[in-house]
C-alpha cells in the first residue's frame, strides 16, 4: 500500500493502482449501482486533460516533459487502456468531482511512469495543480458531458438512419399491397401497406433530425469558466484556445460559450438534448407497438405482416413466437422516456452559478443514447429488414372494412351510407354484396364508388 493525504487526511492506496486518494474515498462512500464511469465520459475527460496539457505547455505555464508525459497517458487511456483504473460508481457526490479525479489521479501516475518515477509522487506531477491545472469539476464536466454525447450521437444518426431506410425498403416492396386503414383500432378507408411503411420511416427521420438539430447546442462549450464561470486561475487566453485545441481533438466544429457563467448554471443543452431523445423514442415505441399489432396471431389476430422469427416466444406453448424485438425496443423506449424526467428533474435543481446533478443528467443522457441507438440497428437487423406481408389476408380486410361506406356519403349522404354501414355489418355482408341485393346502385357505379384500390391512393 502507499499513502496519500488530502485535507482530511491521510488514505491507503494499493501500490499498484493508477488510481489515487479522491477516487479511492469516492469508491468507499458510494457503493451504489455497481455501474462505473460511462466509457465515453471517460474519452471526452481524456481528450479534455490532454487539450489542457498542450494549451498549458504554450501558455509557458507547463514544461514541456510533463505536458508531454500527461498526453501520452491520456492517449493511452484513449486506446482502451487502465480502463480498470476507473472504480468510481455513477451515482457519486455532487458535480461530478469524483470523476473529475479519478481521471486526475490516473492520468497523473501513468505520467509519474513515464516520467521515470513511482505512482504517488505528487510532488513531481500533482493530479491536481498541473492535470487539472486551470480547470475545474464545473466547468470540465459539462464540457465532458457536451463531448460525449456528441461522439455518441453519431452511432445514434448511422443506425436510426439504417432503421429508416429499411423501414422505406419495405414501404417501397410493399407499395401496391392494398389492406384496411384503422382508426380507433376500428375499419376506416383502404390504404396502402407501403404508405404505413414509408410513414414510419417519415417519422424516424423527423425525429432524428431534431434530435441532431437540438444536439447543434453541445457544440457550446463552456470550458475556461473554472470555479465560478469567472475564469478564476486561468490564463487569460486559456477558454479560447481549449475549444479550438479540443475542436482539433475530436474533429467537432466547437465554439466558446458567450456567457461563461451562464453555460455553468444552466444546462439546458443537455435537457434539450434528452427531451429530444425522448421524441424519438415516443416515436420508435408507437412503431414498434404497430408491428407488433400488425403481426397479431397467426390465426386469431390481424396477421397482415409476418416478423422474422428470432426466437422461440414460450416455455410452455410449443411453436409459440413472440415479436421479441419490437418488445425489447418498447423497453428501451420507456426507459428512455423515463431517463429524460430525470434529466429535467436534475437541470432543474441547478442551484446559483452550479448544477450539482451534473452525473445523473450525463449519464442518463449517455445510456438513453446508447440504448436507442442498439434498439435502431436491431430493429432494423434483426426485424424490420425481414418484414414479409400476408397480401391476400390484407385485400380482404380491405374489402369487407365498414369504412368503404365512407366513399358512398357524397352520392347518398352521410346518415343513408352510415345505415348501409350498419345493415351489411349485422348481415355479415361487405357493403357492396349488400348493396348489389338491394339494388340501390347500378353495378357501374358500385364499382366506380366501392374500389378499394383507387380510394387507397386518391
Amino acid at each position: 500500500m502507499r499513502v496519500e493525504k488530502d485535507s482530511i487526511g491521510e488514505f491507503r492506496v494499493p501500490v499498484g493502482a493508477y488510481w489515487g486518494i479522491n477516487a479511492g474515498r469516492a469508491a468507499e462512500n458510494f457503493p451504489i449501482s455497481g455501474r462505473k464511469i460511462n466509457p465515453g465520459l471517460i474519452d471526452a475527460y481524456c481528450r479534455i486533460k490532454k487539450a489542457a496539457a498542450a494549451v498549458n505547455l504554450r501558455a509557458g505555464l507547463l514544461t514541456k516533459a510533463k505536458a508531454k508525459a500527461i498526453s501520452r497517458a491520456a492517449d493511452e487511456v484513449l486506446a482502451g487502456k487502465l480502463r480498470g483504473e476507473f472504480v468510481v460508481d455513477r451515482f457519486q457526490a455532487g458535480a461530478g468531482t469524483s470523476t473529475n479525479m479519478n481521471v486526475n489521479e490516473v492520468l497523473c501516475n501513468r505520467a509519474l511512469e513515464l516520467l521515470g518515477y513511482k505512482k504517488g509522487r505528487y510532488d513531481i506531477l500533482s493530479p491536481n495543480d498541473h492535470v487539472n491545472m486551470g480547470q475545474s469539476t464545473n466547468d470540465t464536466y459539462p464540457t465532458a458531458a457536451h463531448l460525449a454525447a456528441l461522439a455518441a450521437l453519431e452511432g445514434l444518426g448511422t443506425e436510426a438512419g439504417r432503421l429508416a431506410a429499411s423501414l422505406a425498403g419495405r414501404g417501397k416492396k410493399f407499395a401496391k399491397v392494398l389492406k384496411s386503414g384503422r382508426t380507433h383500432l376500428q375499419d376506416a378507408v383502404p390504404v396502402l401497406l407501403g404508405r404505413e411503411f414509408s410513414a414510419y420511416a417519415a417519422a424516424v427521420r423527423a425525429s432524428l433530425r431534431h434530435v441532431l438539430r437540438t444536439a447543434g447546442d453541445l457544440r457550446e462549450l463552456g470550458i475556461g469558466g473554472s470555479a465560478a464561470g469567472t475564469g478564476m486561475n486561468t490564463h487569460p487566453a486559456f477558454s479560447r484556445r481549449m475549444v479550438k485545441e479540443l475542436s482539433r481533438l475530436t474533429g467537432f466544429r466547437l465554439k466558446k460559450a458567450a456567457d461563461l457563467m451562464h453555460a455553468m448554471q444552466s444546462q439546458a443543452p443537455l435537457a434539450r438534448t434528452s427531451s429530444a431523445l425522448r421524441d424519438l423514442a415516443v416515436e420508435l415505441g408507437r412503431i414498434s407497438n404497430d408491428l407488433r399489432l400488425l403481426s397479431s396471431g397467426p390465426a386469431t389476430g390481424l396477421a397482415e405482416i409476418k416478423l422474422p422469427e428470432v426466437q422461440a416466444g414460450s416455455s410452455i406453448m410449443p411453436g409459440k413466437v413472440n415479436p421479441s424485438v419490437p418488445e425489447m425496443v418498447n423497453m428501451v423506449c420507456f426507459r428512455a422516456i423515463g431517463s429524460d424526467l430525470g434529466v429535467s428533474l436534475a437541470a432543474a435543481a441547478g442551484q446559483l452559478e452550479l448544477n450539482v446533478m451534473m452525473p445523473l443528467l450525463a449519464e442518463n443522457l449517455l445510456e438513453s443514447i446508447e440504448l436507442l441507438t442498439a434498439a435502431c440497428r436491431q430493429l432494423a437487423l434483426r426485424c424490420v429488414d425481414g418484414i414479409t406481408a400476408d397480401a391476400g389476408r390484407c385485400r380482404d380486410y380491405a374489402h369487407r372494412s365498414m369504412g368503404l361506406a365512407t366513399a358512398l356519403a357524397p352520392s347518398i349522404g352521410y346518415l343513408a351510407a352510415a345505415g348501409v354501414a350498419k345493415r351489411a355489418l349485422a348481415a355479415g355482408k361487405t357493403i357492396s354484396g349488400l348493396l348489389e341485393e338491394e339494388g340501390g346502385l347500378s353495378p357501374a357505379e358500385l364499382k366506380r364508388l366501392l374500389d378499394p384500390a383507387r380510394m387507397a391512393v386518391s
